[in-house]
């Protein structure tokens, strides 16, 4: 067999070993959780229940928070013009380190009509640990602004967290006894947000695989100089 042919068989190899790793390696723990609202209003008190999905992406230092309300928990007696209603939340952190993580998003892109269930929009914000471990992450009080108004809703019925993953201190931080800190999982929620991830990672496969192919051809060639 030829150094070339030899150079890309052992490639291909290195790249199906990083794909088995892939499909192997353990993964966050997401979760769609039901979070029952208890709302005070300007009109009253209001109760509504939103299934509330939690991601988390790392970047730089930290992860990316973005919390996602599937229906709305609040709603005005008259109608709220486009930019009337700002929201921010609090995701509560716990397990490694016990923090709170405030969130915002931007205002109602569109009107809402009176008497209509107001949709949230996503809420991020920015996560930095200070201890490496495993972390959990339990949607918060909202608060929504709007019209001179302040609604705030408290989570009545002590949800559970929504993920759950292993972070990563800048320089290493302090890692609680018995966490798992083999490495960063990024979470994920449904089949589609699946398939992005192995995507993401299949692209760091093939690249390891191509510079693997790139220094044992040019490890062929010396060799034939």
């Amino acid at each position: 067999m030829s150094d070339r042919k030899r150079s890309t068989a052992l490639a291909l190899a290195s790249a199906l070993a990083g794909s088995a790793v892939l499909f192997t390696a353990p993964a966050a723990h997401a979760a769609v959780v039901d979070v029952a609202y208890d709302c005070k209003t300007p009109i009253g008190d209001k109760s509504a229940v939103s299934p509330i999905d939690i991601k988390a992406v790392k970047q730089g230092d930290g992860y990316k928070l973005t919390m996602t309300f599937q229906k709305g928990v609040s709603s005005s007696p008259i109608e709220l013009g486009k930019g009337a209603m700002n929201p921010s939340a609090v995701i509560l952190v716990d397990g490694a380190e016990k923090v709170s993580v405030p969130v915002s998003g931007p205002s109602n892109p569109e009107a809402v009509p009176p008497d209509t269930p107001i949709k949230i929009t996503d809420l991020s914000g920015t996560y930095t640990p200070k201890k490496s471990g495993k972390v959990t992450f339990t949607a918060g009080v909202l608060t929504i602004m709007a019209m001179g108004t302040t609604t705030t809703c408290t989570p009545g019925n002590s949800p559970k967290p929504s993920l759950e993953l292993d972070v990563t201190a800048p320089g290493g931080g302090t890692t609680q006894p018995g966490a798992d800190t083999t490495g960063d999982t990024l979470p994920q929620t449904g089949p589609a947000d699946s398939a992005l991830a192995l995507g993401t990672l299949g692209g760091t496969v093939l690249l390891s695989g191509a510079v693997g192919v790139l220094w044992l051809t040019r490890r062929g060639r010396r060799a034939r100089s």
